[in-house]
């Protein structure tokens, strides 16, 4: 019965869902950063938008970064976020190699 409800709930209708929400509000909050930081304005931390990547956004991320011309210089956005991108798929493969196991 548990089983049934996580499998309706995980979906791979409701994953996409969620990766393109997530990759959205990063895409987002990229665009809010580099508006605040052309107007000197309070700045949207880099830990968030970490985090944001940590969360499903990092695609997001770096879309924004190039669209906005916001973070390229630094090296830890620049290969941070496709790192994660890579770790992300790396535990997605491993996941589903358990589960088929």
């Amino acid at each position: 019965m548990v089983h049934e409800t996580i499998n309706d709930v995980f979906n791979i209708g409701n994953i996409l869902i969620y990766i393109l929400i997530i990759n959205l509000i990063t895409f987002l909050v990229m665009w809010y950063d580099k508006h605040k930081a052309k107007t000197g304005q309070w700045r949207i931390s880099e830990k968030a938008l970490f985090v944001l990547a940590l969360l499903g956004g990092a695609i997001g991320g770096i879309v924004g970064m190039y669209v906005f011309h916001h973070k390229t210089k630094k090296w830890y956005f620049k290969y941070g976020f496709p790192l994660i991108i890579f770790c992300q798929i790396l535990l997605i493969i491993s996941i589903k190699g358990l589960i088929e196991m």
